[in-house]
């Protein structure tokens, strides 16, 4: 079950994604963010870093292998700021 909190940081992260993105893609829960987006290592830095600060946090590198899709990504996001 989703809550509002995690719904407005779905929608944000996504908006986020699809400024980064070079390739028409919908973006979901469930999307893959390297398989689905093939995102390197490089964007995914860029990305966490817009991430940041958007929700004014640092977020911590080491979580970043919990992080497959952007429900994924999501998740890891309120968790951190507390939502």
């Amino acid at each position: 079950m989703s809550t509002p909190e995690y719904t407005r940081i779905l929608d944000e992260i996504t908006a986020i994604l699809e400024r980064f993105i070079n390739k028409p893609v919908a973006v979901t829960e469930q999307t893959e963010l390297v398989n689905d987006l093939g995102l390197d290592s490089l964007l995914v830095m860029e990305i966490l870093e817009e991430v940041e600060d958007t929700f004014d946090f640092s977020f911590p590198l080491n979580n970043l292998s919990e992080i497959r899709t952007v429900g994924d990504f999501a998740l890891q996001v309120q968790k951190e700021i507390g939502g």
